[in-house]
This record gives C-alpha cells, sequence and structure tokens, in this order.
C-alpha cells in the first residue's frame, strides 16, 4: 500500500510539474510548432528562475492560457542567460516562433512586477498580431 501510494504521487507531481528547459533544448523549445487554430503557433513563456529566489518564483504558470510554458535554472542556462542578458530572477521572455517578442524583469527586490493578468494581456496582443 506504502508504494501504491507513492506512485500515486509521482504521477499526480508528474502531472502538474514544472517542464525545464536548458541550454541543451532552448532552441527547440522556443520554436516548438504547436497549433493554435488557422495555422497559427503559440507563444512560449520561459521563466529565468534561480533556487536562491524560489519564493519569487511566477506561480500562475499553469493559468496562462494559449502558450507553451518552460522554466529555466539560470545554472543549468549559462549561454542563454548571456544572451538575453538575464540578470535577475525572476525574468519572464516571452517568443513567438523563436523570435523574442516581450521581456519582463524582476526588481532590486527580486520580485516580478507584472501580474497575471499583464502577461496574459501580453500574450493575447502577440497572439492577436499574428493572425494577420
Amino acid at each position: 500500500m506504502k508504494y501504491l501510494n507513492l506512485i500515486l504521487l509521482l504521477i499526480c507531481f508528474n502531472a502538474y510539474g514544472q517542464d525545464w528547459i536548458t541550454d541543451k533544448d532552448f532552441d527547440s523549445k522556443i520554436n516548438e510548432r504547436k497549433a493554435f487554430g488557422d495555422d497559427q503557433t503559440l507563444p512560449v513563456v520561459v521563466e529565468f528562475w534561480a533556487s536562491f529566489n524560489d519564493a519569487n518564483k511566477f506561480v500562475d504558470w499553469d493559468k496562462l492560457k494559449n502558450v507553451i510554458y518552460y522554466r529555466a535554472d539560470i545554472s543549468q542556462c549559462p549561454i542563454i542567460k548571456k544572451k538575453y542578458k538575464v540578470r535577475m530572477v525572476p525574468t519572464l521572455i516571452i517568443f513567438k516562433e523563436g523570435i523574442k517578442e516581450e521581456m519582463f524583469k524582476a526588481g532590486l527586490d527580486l520580485m516580478l512586477p507584472a501580474s497575471l493578468s499583464e502577461i496574459q494581456e501580453v500574450v493575447n496582443e502577440i497572439n492577436t498580431a499574428s493572425k494577420f
């Protein structure tokens, strides 16, 4: 019975777990081609994260609509961190077809200054703009 509970716990954790991205798979992930109706692709949101600031991570990632969401541990992504000039965590970057569209950076207080609704609004604008 102990093992059954452990297996169920692991299945539930994996079903709701966060997808991670590294230097190795970054380019393929931000260029993912998951359809969003009429052959439109979904924007990809990448959160740059660090264990020392786990308390301030973006917790509403599962509430974002019409996006693909990944988290990148800055210790596992030194090349990408440098390429996109990520100096504070959390930092969210929104990509559309591999192109950086928007960036939200934490302030000196290490807190993300954008709310879920602000981020969703930007995602909606990117999705609307790509329809034309």
